[in-house]
């Protein structure tokens, strides 16, 4: 354009008097109108997108239930008669046996009181043998023979009672298990069925595992072990296994059961119990676990992963499959439980489908795109093991 520009000047030479060349004149505005015009718009690639392939395969569901470890049993341990606490005669923490001396009350009144009980039941019983034969030659009256006899039996249960309190100033272990914290010290003052606890005996082996779930949750497993789909011991009952807070999985399979279950009236759901073996006392109370119930293998299911399954305003499932010609096609889906990082599908989608998985901000139904395989993480691969979350 500069070049036209410079040729209208020269021939304008002179003040303008002369007439352009008409041929020059021609050529710029040829060469103007070539500047003006406009290169043809060019086509949109269409956008790409990450699909995986849908297969139905065989998968084994695992129930998971977020639980807390409580106590097989648990017993406080209080004192039964008032007294100074002379001795503790077990380490915090051990393991104890039932029967086993725990503390020492001072005894030196008890065993007053004992051996004074003992002293009078004596005197009682020679009296009681006076009477007898003296009662039988009319030499004493019937009633004095049965008064004698009645303070011979109100002696022996004095001597009684002072031989519990006496007993009782050893403090002994309820239960087997383990023990807790002393909660008093030697020297302190103790005094019988006192609301604070000397300490608490809790057995650990076995131990329960509590975990709280919605009631439809206990009508599918009760379902599925009656019909047998629930994994099963040699006793015939349910077998859970368990994984730990720091992800590791619990040696020892433990039983559900099922006859320790409670309704909350307020929420709906229930509680379901597990008994759990725990040589090792690996599990402690108020340990917070997983506990997983093999429910059996669903064959032919399809698995879509959580990211391609899209919800509505109204909550229903959708997910963007693309087709033979890379068209994109908005699908409804039925689907069933979380398994894993997936969903099951029961309806909707087939084997083969190409779902979307990534790039769906980017599409809408009926445009073309360009689809390659999504690659997964080593984490959700289908050979690793499904696990039916909670959330159902």
């Amino acid at each position: 354009m500069l070049g036209a520009t410079a040729g209208l000047k020269a021939v304008r030479g002179n003040g303008g008097r002369h007439r352009p060349d008409s041929r020059v004149a021609g050529w710029a505005v040829v060469f103007l109108s070539g500047c003006s015009r406009q290169a043809p718009p060019s086509t949109p690639m269409p956008p790409r997108v990450s699909v995986i392939t849908v297969e139905a395969r065989p998968v084994p569901l695992i129930t998971e239930l977020p639980g807390r470890v409580t106590a097989y049993r648990t017993a406080d341990v209080r004192p039964q008669v008032n007294g100074i606490i002379l001795k503790r005669l077990f380490v915090e923490g051990s393991e104890v046996k039932t029967g086993q001396q725990l503390y020492e009350i001072d005894p030196a009144l008890y065993q007053a009181a004992y051996d004074s009980a003992v002293a009078a039941e004596a005197s009682a019983r020679a009296l009681e043998n006076r009477y007898k034969p003296l009662v039988e030659a009319n030499a004493v009256s019937k009633q004095d023979y049965d008064n004698a006899v009645a303070a011979e039996l109100q002696a022996q249960a004095a001597v009684e009672t002072a031989h519990i309190n006496l007993v009782y100033t050893k403090v002994l272990s309820p239960i087997s298990g383990r023990i807790g914290r002393s909660l008093i010290t030697e020297g302190a003052l103790a005094t019988a069925n006192q609301a604070t606890a000397l300490s608490t005996v809790q057995q650990l082996d076995p131990v329960y595992v509590d975990v709280t779930q919605p009631s439809n949750t206990l009508l599918r497993l009760r379902r599925e072990a009656a019909a047998g789909l629930l994994k099963q011991n040699e006793a015939g009952k349910t077998q859970v296994r368990l994984r730990l807070e720091d992800g590791s999985d619990y040696a020892h399979p433990g039983t559900l059961e099922f006859s320790e279950v409670t309704v909350d009236e307020g929420t709906g759901s229930v509680t379901l119990r597990a008994l759990m073996p725990n040589p090792e006392r690996l599990l402690l109370p108020g340990m917070f676990v997983h506990e997983q119930i093999q429910e059996g293998v669903r064959e032919g299911a399809v698995l879509v992963p959580q990211q391609g399954v899209l919800h509505d305003q109204k909550g229903d499932a959708n997910a963007l499959v693309v087709g033979p010609d890379n068209t994109v096609e908005l699908r409804t889906l039925q689907t069933d439980r979380a398994v894993g990082d997936q969903w099951v599908v029961t309806s909707g989608l087939k084997a083969g489908d190409r779902v979307i998985v990534e790039g769906t901000q980017l599409v809408r139904p009926g445009i073309k795109v360009t689809a390659e395989e999504y690659r997964r993480s080593a984490d959700s691969t289908p050979a690793r093991q499904a696990i039916v979350r909670a959330q159902e």
